[in-house]
């Protein structure tokens, strides 16, 4: 039987437009969860769409045991998902829900059946609502004030103007911002707002600095769309609200032989072209903050911008300001991820010992997924971590479950190559390593994924491909040792003695030490027949041990 309020009024609660719960106020309609202050005054809780939705569906049959089953019908309508996915945002929720609560979750586990939400939840005071920032409905009544930017770039994406004549493309144009608006709440490094808030804006010509005031948002995505006949053109432009500056723009033209596959490969095309987009517009504006007045998200920003150079001294630098995010915000989860991915190339640059790095490298990742499991790129690092110790098994589980969290992550797309290159199956490597470049062509790791997918070449004894994906690399990023390493034995291979020579040369003066941990002995994630092999191809260009 489910349990009512304390005061009984079970309808009127869960109709309500504005719910309190616990020390929380959820706007059902805007689609935000807000964290109250002691005069009821919210701040904006990071959460994404899906979230938000869960958590909206529980409060709703609050006192009641639904099953996982309901859960996912009603949160992924539609779809086929992994529970692991109901998983992670249970817990999200409850990390968030249950900070200060002391006695258990706010959302119950009833093993074997489901889930029950045991929280007070309350009719949120009309009259306490003007101490609170105004949510998007309420500005667009006439009310200006600026919500707070969250410390995650934040995006809104507009409903696309049909202009056509054909009122039936309202559905297509609608269909492709629901899915945008899906596929971008799972990227870890955004703050997406809920598509309610978003298509009350759809119909009305709208000024992007507004919608960026009144939505707090850094960045709004709109388009349009055209049908002539059995084609259709869609555009989309990505435009900074501050400034009004355009960031990115494109336009698609397809048949419409299979409206649903259009509507999918239009989707995806706008997704993975907006995350690099937003990725480099954050990392100029952290560039132009002096380094005096860096708060934790601008240093994240500057430790990935040393970190993409891809040199000693670079990657020194980009542990440092890592380091200063996490003691800026020790609860910023992509700090400690970060940090951990630095400090694994550490004995590559610095020479530093594999092991201690191995062991402080897998706490900070799991403490990056202790703070937010949601996080993908987090699971991502985790499951590098893993690799790079020789449990394959392990790191396959972490970014499968980062993949099952955001798909088109190319992190994740690429630490998966790298898994399959290390344990034997390069083929299958060299395919995500490539769906990695093209999802993500400026990824801050790009001189690591084209090393891997030199020495996936060189494993499948395609040694002249190896020598040109190395030297591909070699020309994008000259102070990274490893490729000459790879390119020596390749060269090395094909009998081209004198350039395998001096290959080999560069291999080792770059860094010493580094040449000499990976050729003296056989390093945790290569299996000993790989080492080997890539022995012998030193040898034949020349290397004496």
């Amino acid at each position: 039987m489910a349990l009512l309020p304390e005061d009984g009024r079970m309808d009127r609660v869960v109709s309500a437009q504005s719910i309190r719960i616990e020390g929380f106020r959820l706007d059902r309609l805007g689609g935000c969860l807000f964290r109250l202050d002691q005069e009821d005054v919210g701040t904006p809780v990071a959460l994404g769409s899906r979230a938000l939705d869960l958590l909206d569906f529980l409060v709703e049959r609050k006192g009641e045991l639904v099953s996982k089953d309901a859960i996912m019908a009603a949160v992924w309508p539609g779809r086929v998902v992994e529970e692991a996915n109901l998983n992670v945002q249970i817990s999200k929720l409850r990390r968030i829900l249950d900070e200060n609560r002391e006695q258990g979750s706010c959302i119950q586990t009833i093993p074997g059946r489901g889930y029950c939400f045991v929280g007070a939840v309350k009719d949120f005071d009309v009259e306490a609502q003007s101490a609170i920032p105004p949510v998007p409905v309420r500005s667009l009544q006439g009310s200006h004030a600026q919500l707070p930017l969250p410390h995650r770039p934040s995006i809104a994406v507009l409903p696309f103007v049909n202009m056509s004549s054909d009122p039936e493309q309202d559905y297509f144009s609608d269909g492709i911002v629901e899915d945008i608006i899906t596929a971008l709440s799972r990227y870890p490094s955004l703050f997406v707002i809920a598509r309610s808030s978003c298509f009350t804006y759809k119909g009305r010509a709208v000024d992007v600095k507004q919608v960026g005031r009144e939505l707090g948002v850094r960045y709004v995505l709109e388009g349009g769309l055209r049908k002539a006949g059995s084609r259709i053109r869609v555009t989309a432009q990505l435009v900074e609200a501050e400034t009004g500056n355009h960031l990115w723009a494109e336009r698609y033209d397809r048949d419409l032989a299979d409206i649903f596959a259009v509507q999918d490969e239009i989707t995806q095309a706008v997704t993975i072209s907006i995350a690099p987009a937003i990725a480099d517009a954050e990392l100029r504006r952290a560039m132009r903050k002096p380094p005096q007045s860096l708060d934790a998200w601008a240093a994240y920003q500057r430790g990935w911008w040393h970190f993409s150079k891809a040199t000693s001294d670079d990657n020194s630098l980009a542990e440092k300001f890592f380091q200063q995010a996490i003691d800026l915000d020790p609860t910023f989860s992509g700090a400690y991820w970060s940090l951990s991915m630095a400090q694994g190339h550490s004995p590559d640059f610095q020479g530093r010992c594999v092991h201690e790095t191995q062991n402080s490298g897998e706490v900070l990742a799991r403490q990056a997924v202790a703070l937010d499991p949601a996080n993908a790129e987090a699971r991502s690092q985790l499951a590098a971590v893993l690799y790079r110790r020789g449990d394959y098994e392990g790191g396959l589980t972490e970014v499968e479950c980062a993949l099952a969290i955001s798909p088109n992550l190319a992190n994740a797309h690429g630490v998966l190559g790298a898994i399959l290159v290390f344990s034997g199956r390069p083929k299958e490597g060299l395919a995500a390593l490539e769906r990695c470049t093209r999802l993500d062509p400026r990824d801050p790791q790009r001189m690591n994924r084209l090393n891997q997918m030199a020495l996936g070449l060189y494993y499948s004894r395609e040694y002249g491909a190896a020598v040109q994906m190395a030297k591909q690399a070699i020309r994008a990023y000259p102070g990274y040792p490893n490729t000459y390493r790879w390119l020596a034995a390749a060269l090395g291979q094909l009998d081209r003695i004198e350039e395998a020579k001096e290959a080999l040369k560069k291999a080792i003066a770059i860094v010493p030490s580094s040449f000499d941990m990976h050729v003296r002995q056989c390093v945790p994630w290569m299996r000993p027949e790989d080492h080997a092999h890539m022995l012998e191809g030193l040898r034949k260009a020349g290397w004496k041990g």
